[in-house]
């Protein structure tokens, strides 16, 4: 059994302040493509740099790309994003359509996901001091004292109308305004005649 999880950094999932609220933020902020002008594994991410590079960085005018050769080293991509994140990802024997995809992914993610390590499934930044809500909170107390299966109790609870009901009414009004107008006209034919 792997205790690796254990010395990932730990924390709540959040969204960056404000994303979304005006408008969408790009949280990618750079991206440097480190790769051998020779070496076999580098092969992928050359053919990437040669055919896609451009485009990708016309698409995405916010993110800065760096290219840094590096000689008999295995290709790397590294994202550093605006809360001050970096992922780090060897792509090493990686195609070129591998490394569009991940290129892909690293500008759509928020941060590097992958290493952290949540300390509960849910957390709030404003705790309510009157506890969790239940659906028996405002449920009168003399329920409790009832035999079910009760049709008063059983019954399903219906405020208002839906809107289906609501078109069926004013349809059916219509058709009756329609109907008097109707007999109406050919009241006053029948008289004038």
């Amino acid at each position: 059994m792997s205790h690796r999880h254990l010395f990932l950094k730990s924390g709540f999932l959040r969204a960056p302040h404000g994303l979304g609220i005006g408008r969408y933020v790009c949280q990618l902020q750079r991206v440097t493509l480190k790769f051998c002008k020779s070496h076999g594994t580098s092969m992928g991410m050359r053919h990437f740099i040669e055919h896609n590079l451009i485009h990708y960085a016309k698409e995405n005018p916010g993110i800065v790309v760096y290219v840094k050769p590096r000689r008999h080293r295995h290709p790397v991509i590294v994202a550093e994003y605006l809360n001050g994140g970096r992922q780090w990802m060897d792509v090493a024997n990686y195609n070129q359509e591998d490394i569009i995809k991940w290129m892909e992914l690293l500008r759509t993610q928020i941060h590097d996901s992958a290493s952290l390590r949540l300390r509960k499934l849910w957390h709030t930044e404003f705790p309510s001091i009157q506890g969790p809500w239940t659906p028996f909170f405002f449920k009168d107390p003399m329920i409790n004292l009832v035999h079910f299966p009760n049709k008063e109790h059983g019954a399903a609870v219906k405020l208002t109308p839906t809107a289906t009901e609501q078109l069926i009414q004013l349809f059916k009004a219509q058709q009756l305004q329609d109907n008097t107008a109707n007999d109406s006209q050919d009241t006053e034919r029948v008289e004038t005649t």
